[in-house]
């Protein structure tokens, strides 16, 4: 999936734990120019420097996988979260493609193992 449009806020890294880190960003999708979208992603990991070369305003166009978690309270009442993670930027204004290094690595060595 992706989501298309402009960057119009990006937030700092926050180190959630020792071992575990995000980055949130505001994309304003237009698909309706009437009424504008305003969609929250995050960056975990390794994506967080995904954004270091952007800046707001920019055009880009996210690749997001839609992820579900299920927590139980300690009184036993369920709850259901959903996040927008991303985990490519590709952007119009500046011509780049922005991943990480390791998953460009991991491509091109998934592309020698075809037998064709």
């Amino acid at each position: 999936m992706n989501i298309k449009g402009k960057l119009v806020e990006i937030f700092d890294t926050v180190q959630v734990t020792e071992t575990f880190k995000k980055r949130e960003f505001i994309i304003e999708d237009n698909k309706n120019p009437e009424y504008p979208e305003y969609i929250k992603v995050e960056l975990i990991q390794d994506k967080v420097s995904l954004l270091d070369s952007l800046n707001v305003g920019d055009e880009i166009n996210v690749l997001i996988n839609i992820k579900g978690r299920k927590w139980e309270d300690k009184e036993g009442n369920i709850r259901y979260f959903n996040s927008i993670q991303g985990w490519k930027i590709e952007s119009e204004n500046q011509g780049i493609n922005q991943e990480t290094p390791n998953e460009a690595e991991s491509q091109e060595s998934d592309d020698s193992d075809l037998p064709f």
